[in-house]
């Protein structure tokens, strides 16, 4: 295994459990503010945009071969 592709499996994975953690920091508290189910899923969906942006910014730079 070459340096590259340990930094690359390595990057993804980090972001994953990163990604993760923040979800369950959101839901823990939306949980302890009493957010109820729609402040719960406003959280979730401001969350999700983030997430949805790291995603799409990696597809365009792998598109354009940058």
């Amino acid at each position: 295994m070459t340096v590259q592709t340990f930094e690359d499996i390595s990057l993804y994975v980090c972001i994953t459990v990163l990604i993760v953690y923040m979800g369950y920091i959101v839901w823990d508290l939306a949980k302890k503010s009493n957010a109820g189910k729609f402040g719960t899923a406003i959280l979730f969906f401001v969350l999700g945009l983030g997430v949805l942006g790291f995603i799409i910014k990696t597809v365009v730079v792998e598109v354009m071969g940058i």
